[in-house]
């Protein structure tokens, strides 16, 4: 077993040996490898290193090596990412199986769910959706409606979802679906894998306020499941839902590292667009104090992650963290967007693009597509109630 630094050593000659230098390089949401029979490549660079990745195992570096991972531990797992960022490495593949299934069912499923399904998520072959709320259960997810019958070697779906992320080119989706119509809310439900070609589903998409459409509604009309794609115990889906979302906030919580990025120092915007000193420090003393104020709440989420990382790697995670992380970081990803904004003044009212304002368009943009980090995954409402009930511990 080589130690830490030998392992750096390793890591660094090997991505500067198999990494582009086109994918070193902030990524823009047009270039995203997705996982997928739908995926596209945006270059022979970006299939280059997608398929250097993961040949290493290393699109998912520590799920375990029989299921196609890179079996790394904790610490070998942050000295690679340490080593990609140094590079600026692009993320080679993005999916919600890589991100919450996969983790779930490492922890839940049965040897032969996780032998079906995670080797084809580290290759990038299956893009999942995520089907979970509802229009009438939404933070109050324990309320969904659709419904999975017995109907002897299968179940009989039916039903919607919405917000399903990209449903209509995911290859499968995950869902929580109600199999005992008597039970209290949490304990009747079960979480089962549908495969997206099903007889009876059909999406439609949804148009949100920054003018995409990522976001669906799917709908599960009879739709036949086998019982071999029941995750845990049936009525015992609530448990898996818990540890999925556990990685859904976590994720929420440090969504720049993962979506779009647009390299802005705040610092360096603000002097580029307003009034400096003799000294060259902003003008405005207000906006000057929220730029400081951001960038040590920046800081200290960065040393949240650092706790949740040693945490980590000494197997005694904290479980409450995760639900901090995404409140805090979600909130905090919010609070920049405004001060970009109010950065750019009027060229912060741009919304189409042109060919000399490409990164103001992105921010803009970015700024009405992060409004829903604070609803996805638990509304910042929903998340303090956890907190100060399952975190604090204080009374209803």
């Amino acid at each position: 077993m080589t130690n830490d630094q030998d392992f750096r050593e390793e890591v660094r000659a090997w991505l500067n040996a198999n990494c582009p230098e086109s994918q070193r390089r902030p990524i823009v949401r047009e270039e995203q490898i997705w996982a997928g029979k739908h995926s596209v490549f945006p270059s022979q660079d970006a299939r280059q290193w997608f398929e250097a990745m993961r040949d290493r195992g290393w699109t998912a570096p520590e799920w375990p090596t029989e299921y196609g991972g890179g079996g790394l531990n904790p610490g070998q797992a942050r000295i690679l990412q340490q080593e990609m960022a140094r590079l600026n490495c692009r993320p080679p593949l993005y999916d919600m199986g890589l991100w919450m299934l996969g983790p779930a069912l490492l922890a839940y499923g049965n040897e032969e769910q996780k032998a079906t399904h995670i080797p084809p998520i580290v290759r990038g072959e299956v893009r999942w959706a995520q089907g979970y709320s509802e229009p009438s259960a939404g933070s109050d997810l324990a309320s969904l409606k659709t419904r999975a019958d017995d109907a002897g070697d299968h179940f009989l779906v039916n039903g919607t979802k919405i917000w399903t992320t990209r449903a209509d080119v995911a290859d499968w989706i995950f869902c929580l679906v109600r199999t005992d119509q008597k039970a209290p809310k949490q304990q009747g439900i079960s979480f089962l894998l549908i495969d997206m070609e099903s007889e009876g589903i059909s999406t439609a998409p949804i148009k949100l306020i920054s003018g995409e459409s990522e976001f669906c509604q799917t709908f599960f009309d009879n739709v036949r499941v086998p019982k071999a794609n029941l995750v845990g115990e049936l009525n015992g889906g609530w448990a898996v839902a818990k540890e999925l979302l556990k990685h859904e906030r976590k994720l929420m919580g440090t969504m720049e590292s993962i979506t779009e990025k647009v390299d802005v120092g705040l610092v360096e915007l603000a002097r580029s667009y307003l009034p400096v000193d003799d000294n060259d420090r902003l003008v405005d003393t207000e906006l000057r104090a929220r730029i400081s104020q951001h960038l040590m709440n920046d800081e200290a989420m960065a040393l949240l992650n650092e706790r949740m990382f040693y945490q980590h790697k000494a197997g005694k995670a904290d479980p409450r963290l995760p639900m901090l992380v995404k409140h805090l970081g979600t909130s905090e990803l919010q609070r920049k967007d405004e001060l970009i904004l109010r950065i750019l003044g009027t060229d912060g009212l741009s919304w189409e693009s042109t060919q000399t304002d490409q990164s103001v368009h992105r921010m803009v943009r970015n700024w009405a597509y992060d409004k829903a980090h604070t609803i996805a995954g638990g509304t910042s409402e929903i998340q303090l109630n956890i907190i100060a009930k399952r975190g604090l511990g204080l009374p209803d």
